[in-house]
């Protein structure tokens, strides 16, 4: 036995103790190292008769520790990398990198993550800190980097021997830099003008009429340019309006990070990175914020109406511009498959843009399969990394900001996130704890309609409710709807709103009544394993191949990758604003008008009127039979139809609304 009787032979015992022991102190010194830079931060004051020598002063103390501690502290380095690496992954194998104000070297330890060093011709760190670049060499020497240069010199004069350079990043240094003017003068004097990045990341404060996605409180503005100061380090608003004077915006993102050992503060910072200037260039992001009442997310993973008779009565052409709601985006996404010239898809919910914006940068920078995971399957193994590399750097900043917190959503299941989805999966968890688990997954994967219709009758619950008593049956659907179909879960979790509900109840229907029509129409005349993706997808949470929304498909994906997702705009906002933006000869208005006032519904007939060209055409659906608002739209100078009514038996694959019109403008 051992010294302590476990069975461990005692020399173990001591190795352990011994390993345990270094690791101690290797946090102890970690620890100290971090100390010894804060101290430098916080307390030591930068001195010197140039500025070689001021950051000579504030570095030197800290250098040996620089990296280990800003790896918690400099948010913004590894997305620009990223964002940068994802740019060039087109470019051939002979690419120049300059890194101004690259410390000691670590930001080409994490481009190493995103691309091979070896597609770089050469790479310079410059730096005017003698120390940090010491450092650099030591790491050059140790990684056996034989195309990484360390330049100890002034990124105000420096120029690579080759005269030309693909990619220029300013990493947290610009701001050191007080003659930012000549840095940023001379950086862009050796650019690529046609294939060339200018990539920065840095601490900021705001100006107090910046650009509506930078701008900051007053006191944050002032307590974060204050406090960076003291460190000599400006990170006021002038540095970022030149760059965008003199370079094309081509992506930025603005966000915050904490601080090591300081808690609660979060300091801003932003990533930009911009071209020589051409006429492609980024307009500025409007700040946006989701209208009061609605939730943290979005409601829908797809869009709940049948696109099907849509494109039976539209009959999309190139010459159309259409209008849409963005909702799950699947419906955007089939307009261009059908051959829309120009989509514009917006929405009044910031998450349900961000989600069609995610699916459409995946269609573009992903291939098949990924996306398939992604929306297919709703789940992804490689999804953090994925986002980081390939996403992420493409995304608007507030789908990053969305999408950066809730990458869970693609290990837990997409189909069971937001509004609907935490629906499915109350319903599904409800199903399987009484008994009728087994019964759904045989209603999705029936391999004949006549064997799902036999599956849904034979369900208790579904035979109660058709065969039962009629007065238990009663009773025991209105407990059901005071528990699962109350006005709260009605707009968290399926999107039906107050005025939508009262819609139903003018037509003499209670909602419970509403709910059980909608699903046993589906499921008594839509194939859901070959056709109806909507119910398959509720039955098991995810799609199957040949059931799904058509983006899906790999020949769609083709079509959107092969430049037909180019056509499609994405808007936040409301409904109205993105009308009177241009003129349409489509408009989509899905139950939008179900959820305004008269005086609003008004409105929006007379704009219509305005912005659809004559013969253009209008569709939308309604809960109601005969909506109030459809003499509204009539009267403002279309011709309407009436296409189906609920009350003539099977809708479609949804069969979720109670009628479908058509307006033609005269």
């Amino acid at each position: 036995m051992g010294a302590g009787g476990d069975a461990r032979p005692y020399g173990q015992n001591k190795l352990v103790k011994r390993i345990r022991s270094s690791d101690k102190l290797r946090k102890f010194g970690s620890v100290k190292d971090d100390l010894i830079v804060l101290k430098s931060i916080w307390l030591n004051k930068a001195s010197g008769q140039d500025h070689a020598a001021r950051l000579e002063s504030f570095y030197g103390p800290q250098a040996h520790a620089y990296d280990r501690f800003r790896s918690s502290f400099l948010w913004g380095r590894k997305p620009l990398l990223a964002a940068c690496a994802a740019r060039l992954q087109h470019h051939g194998n002979d690419l120049i990198w300059v890194d101004l104000g690259g410390g000691t070297g670590e930001n080409i330890d994490l481009m190493a993550e995103y691309m091979p060093l070896k597609r770089f011709k050469a790479v310079y760190v410059v730096d005017l800190c003698h120390s940090l670049c010491e450092q650099a060499k030591q790491k050059v020497k140790q990684k056996g980097w034989k195309n990484v240069h360390v330049v100890e010199g002034d990124a105000c004069t420096f120029q690579p021997p080759e005269g030309i350079a693909t990619l220029v990043t300013f990493s947290y240094s610009l701001s050191m830099i007080p003659p930012f003017h000549s840095a940023i003068d001379r950086a862009i004097s050796y650019l690529d003008p046609n294939d060339g990045f200018l990539g920065v990341c840095d601490f900021y404060a705001s100006g107090r009429y910046d650009l509506p996605c930078r701008q900051l409180g007053f006191l944050r503005r002032f307590f974060w340019r204050a406090t960076f100061d003291t460190d000599n380090i400006d990170i006021g608003p002038e540095r970022r309006a030149y760059l965008d004077h003199r370079l094309s915006r081509a992506w930025e993102v603005n966000s915050q990070g904490s601080i090591p050992y300081v808690p609660f503060l979060r300091a801003p910072y932003y990533i930009w990175i911009g071209q020589v200037p051409q006429l492609a260039s980024i307009m500025a992001e409007a700040k946006i914020e989701a209208p009061s009442g609605f939730p943290a997310t979005f409601l829908y993973t797809m869009s709940w109406e049948d696109p099907r008779p849509d494109m039976e009565v539209l009959k999309i052409n190139k010459r159309d511009e259409v209008l849409t709601l963005s909702s799950g985006g699947c419906n955007s996404l089939n307009l261009l498959l059908h051959g829309a010239g120009h989509v514009v898809s917006v929405d009044c919910n910031p998450a349900q843009s961000a989600l069609l914006e995610l699916k459409a940068t995946a269609i573009r920078e992903l291939e098949y399969e990924d996306v398939w995971a992604m929306f297919g399957e709703g789940r992804h193994p490689h999804i953090q990394r994925l986002y980081d590399t390939k996403l992420a750097p493409f995304l608007s900043q507030s789908a990053n900001h969305f999408w950066q917190n809730r990458l869970w959503y693609f290990k837990q299941g997409l189909y069971y996130q937001g509004g609907m989805g935490g629906v499915i999966w109350m319903l599904q968890t409800i199903a399987t704890f009484l008994g009728m688990g087994h019964s759904l997954k045989r209603l999705a994967y029936a391999q004949t309609l006549e064997e799902q219709q036999a599956v849904w009758n034979s369900n208790w619950f579904v035979h109660f409710c058709k065969q039962g008593n009629a007065w238990l049956v009663d009773i025991f659907v209105r407990i059901l709807a005071v528990i699962f179909l109350n006005r709260f879960v009605l707009w968290f979790g399926g999107g039906v709103p107050c005025k939508q509900y009262k819609l139903i109840h003018k037509d003499g229907l209670r909602i419970s009544q509403y709910i059980a029509r909608t699903l046993d129409g589906a499921a008594m005349h839509s194939h859901m394993r070959k056709d109806n993706y909507f119910y398959f997808n509720c039955c098991t949470g995810r799609f199957a191949r040949e059931s799904c929304p058509s983006y899906l498909k790999q020949d769609s994906f083709d079509q959107l990758k092969g430049g037909d997702i180019d056509k499609l705009e994405i808007m936040n906002g409301v409904f109205m604003q993105a009308l009177m933006s241009r003129k349409y000869t489509k408009v989509i208005l899905m139950d939008h008008v179900d959820w305004l006032d008269e005086s609003a519904a008004s409105l929006l007939a007379a704009r219509l009127a305005e912005q659809v060209l004559p013969g253009g055409l209008v569709i939308w659906r309604s809960a109601a039979i005969v909506p109030p608002y459809a003499k509204l739209i009539e009267n403002a100078g279309f011709n309407i139809k009436c296409l189906q009514q609920a009350q003539d038996g099977y809708m479609d694959r949804v069969n979720m609304y109670c009628s479908f019109w058509v307006a033609e403008r005269r």
